[in-house]
């Protein structure tokens, strides 16, 4: 395995705040996104418009797409744009945002577990899977009556399960299928074949139907003008690059700290209630991020270490 160049640590710090905060805020964004605009159809004008502009960018600098490249985005852009965030888009119309963000704090887990399975990566060690035990524990809480007592709860709970489950196949098969060139391509190919599929989706669901432009509120409005700009474009570039410096499930541990984040602000900004089991879940979730780091550091590629935890045919550049 080769080792990445050694990131700047100011560099690395920008990029996991780009990560925990502004992603932990689009879960609140895409509640007022999907409240007058069908959620297929959300997802996928994000995205498109997002891979659009990386792509004119891409060109611009000189880049082109190869085969392999439009391989990887066909790929990745199923299993993180399509399965995943059309998922993700459709369920908030029925879980609360700070409950979706914190079921997927389940993902570290799952790319632990897919990278030893795949031969991508070393089996976690004590006090890694100590961590993730507690995060696959904080999201069994949500499952609980006084969180998911609603049918259409529940039933959304489980289709942002199955999201986390994508995304985290999206994250391990990114280390195989994407070429080491093409950076900022290796972002905007997966988005924009993610965004035909989610776009295919909506018409197939009949959400063509459903969307009256003259009924499209303004929250709805800047919540979508926010995931085109911060969560597709910001947050999913720094993401990729972190991919390119630290080991994934490091890197995944984003998905411990957005909870938070989306809880706090489902609660203050829409009044999304806080019950016992949320209060412990999150409680939880910043234990299971310590322990994870800590046994990320303990095999030297913590995030202080700065090394590259990768293959070079790791995405240089992910939107999200």
């Amino acid at each position: 395995m080769t080792a990445a160049a050694r990131p700047g640590r100011i560099e690395a710090i920008l990029a996991f705040l780009a990560i925990y905060v502004i992603w932990g805020s689009t879960f609140l964004a895409i509640r007022y996104a999907v409240e007058s605009i069908p959620p297929l159809f959300t997802a996928a004008t994000r995205h498109l418009l997002a891979g659009a502009i990386l792509l004119a960018w891409a060109l611009w600098k000189g880049e082109r797409p190869t085969r392999q490249g439009w391989r990887a985005g066909v790929i990745l852009g199923f299993l993180f744009f399509f399965v995943s965030h059309g998922l993700l888009h459709w369920a908030e119309m029925s879980v609360p945002s700070g409950v979706a963000a914190l079921v997927i704090a389940i993902e570290p887990a799952i790319v632990a577990l897919l990278l030893p399975l795949l031969k991508l990566g070393p089996r976690p060690r004590g006090v890694t899977w100590a961590g993730l035990a507690l995060g696959a524990a904080s999201v069994a809480l949500l499952f609980r009556p006084d969180v998911s007592a609603a049918p259409e709860v529940l039933t959304g709970l489980l289709a942002v399960l199955v999201s986390a489950i994508a995304w985290s196949f999206g994250i391990v098969y990114s280390r195989k299928v994407q070429p080491a060139n093409g950076s900022t391509l290796n972002a905007a190919l997966p988005l924009l074949c993610g965004s035909l599929m989610l776009l295919a989706g909506g018409f197939l669901r009949g959400e063509h139907h459903a969307l009256q432009f003259s009924q499209v509120s303004a929250e709805s409005l800047v919540g979508l003008l926010f995931l085109i700009f911060f969560g597709s474009l910001t947050a999913f570039s720094a993401y990729a690059w972190l991919l390119k410096h630290y080991p994934p499930t490091l890197v995944a541990t984003h998905t411990y700290v957005n909870p938070i984040v989306a809880v706090l602000l489902g609660w203050a900004v829409a009044g999304e209630k806080l019950t016992g089991s949320i209060l412990f879940s999150m409680a939880l979730a910043i234990l299971a991020i310590s322990l994870v780091n800590r046994g990320s550091a303990d095999r030297g590629r913590a995030f202080t270490a700065g090394q590259g935890g990768r293959d070079a045919s790791v995405p240089r550049d992910r939107p999200a």
